[in-house]
């Protein structure tokens, strides 16, 4: 099997310098969902027909199963085809698909191209506003004869429900033949893909149909509008997909998941959570409302509360994570780790137990289990050149307002009093205190205004 994704519009309509099929849907272009549900289908050949912002659409879409073909005129989609059709198997079928049409499911391109297997096969949808579609023209018998493009049509066509989707599985030993004796004489002045359903119909081949499931899965983009709706429905089917799988989403409308989302049982999400790149959340994980997880391993029983920052990070099981807490690249935390509101850690490894509830920036930093990290507690890690790591060891008690000067150790059991700037190391089980002695000045006055 061949597959032909056409993508070489310019989209006029979506007002952006971007092509179109580069607009993102769930964080990934628009012809990536294509492409991905291709490969899906294990196609001989895969080809991109590309034409506006050529370059852009093959280095943002590079990949070694890709062969490309350019449309360097937008002439039509019969027209779009053909400069594909040099590198088509001609024993095999041609699926052809749209690169601002991303939500088709495989199981309806496998029914599609089973109705193709000795016949023109095309995936048609009835809508109840029809309204810019082709029309699928059908004689006495119910057969389908040919397509009538909306500019095209009299009045009776245009009452027609069931439309072209563009969607079609063709004999490609006949393709070139078909693309060869397309004429452009239409309202747009195009060769259309479409017309070769009147051509099959004349050398008696069979013409069959098949349906999507759901209509959403037809909906193209050409405008911005389309795009924000077209996203929408592709979220309320995740959603939909993670309620039947059992996660208790508190409004299947407010969620984004941009990516993959991998689940076990009895997890529950809150409003307003974003979730790209891969993400794992273990069984009976909270995540709280406005919380953004970007390539996230969460493990069993952790709870995330509300507006937590996440990226490349992994956390423990039987954590307590926020609210407004900040995990940055690298950082790992172990099983039962606490971090607390407006703690952010990078490139760091927490050992279990250890809490950092309040205020406090943990870099480069190895810390051991058991380790209370005080509010305000600074690892300083840059110099302004390097980056230099801070050990802190099991049973380690960090005091409020403390500044760890990189590089640096923390023995085992060590306290640090609250204030204290550490540039040496500290010994196990002492404590070390830098701080100034308290002096108080009896009879000082605070200055006043006007020297009184």
């Amino acid at each position: 099997m061949n597959i032909v994704i056409l993508a070489a519009g310019q989209g006029k309509r979506m007002h952006s310098n971007l092509p179109k099929v580069l607009h993102p849907v769930a964080g990934k272009p628009l012809a990536g969902h294509v492409i991905d549900t291709a490969r899906q289908l294990a196609p001989e050949k895969l080809i991109v027909v590309h034409g506006h912002g050529g370059d852009v659409v093959r280095a943002t879409l590079a990949a070694p199963d890709i062969c490309w073909a350019e449309q360097a005129q937008q002439l039509g989609t019969g027209h779009a085809l053909a400069q594909a059709l040099p590198q088509l198997a001609s024993s095999a079928q041609t699926l052809v698909l749209y690169g601002d049409v991303p939500l088709t499911t495989p199981a309806t391109l496998q029914r599609l191209l089973h109705a193709g297997r000795d016949a023109l096969a095309i995936l048609t949808v009835d809508l109840a506003d029809p309204t810019g579609y082709g029309r699928i023209v059908r004689n006495e018998r119910g057969e389908v004869c040919r397509i009538v493009e909306q500019k095209d049509a009299s009045e009776a066509e245009k009452a027609i429900r069931e439309v072209n989707t563009g969607i079609m599985a063709i004999p490609t030993a006949r393709l070139a033949d078909w693309l060869g004796r397309l004429k452009n004489d239409n309202a747009q002045g195009e060769y259309y893909l479409t017309d070769i359903v009147a051509l099959a119909v004349a050398e008696g081949l069979p013409v069959r149909t098949a349906q999507p499931d759901g209509e959403w899965e037809v909906l193209g983009v050409n405008s911005k509008v389309q795009l924000a709706e077209l996203e929408r429905q592709h979220q309320r089917n995740i959603a939909a997909g993670l309620l039947v799988a059992g996660v208790r989403l508190a409004d299947p409308a407010r969620i984004d998941v941009r990516g993959e989302l991998r689940h076990g049982r009895d997890v529950a999400i809150d409003v307003g959570c974003v979730f790209e790149g891969v993400v794992e959340l273990g069984d009976a994980v909270e995540i709280g409302p406005y919380c953004v997880l970007r390539n996230v391993r969460v493990g069993a029983g952790t709870r995330i509360a509300a507006f937590c920052h996440c990226e490349d990070a992994v956390i423990g099981a039987d954590g307590v994570i926020g609210p407004y807490a900040r995990l940055r690249p690298g950082a790992e935390l172990g099983p039962e780790v606490h971090v607390g509101n407006f703690v952010e850690i990078k490139n760091s490894r927490i050992g279990a137990q250890s809490k950092a509830n309040h205020l406090a920036y943990i870099g480069d930093a190895e810390i051991g289990q058991r380790v209370n990290v005080g509010a305000g507690t600074i690892t300083c890690n840059y110099d302004g050149v390097n980056k230099h790591k801070t050990v802190i060891e099991d049973d380690a008690f960090i005091g409020s307002d403390t500044q760890l000067v990189a590089p640096v150790t923390v023995g085992r059991g060590a306290t640090l009093g609250a204030g204290t700037t550490l540039t040496k190391n500290a010994p196990a089980d002492a404590l070390t205190v830098t701080r100034v002695k308290q002096t108080t000045l009896v009879g000082w006055q605070r200055p006043r205004k006007g020297g009184k």
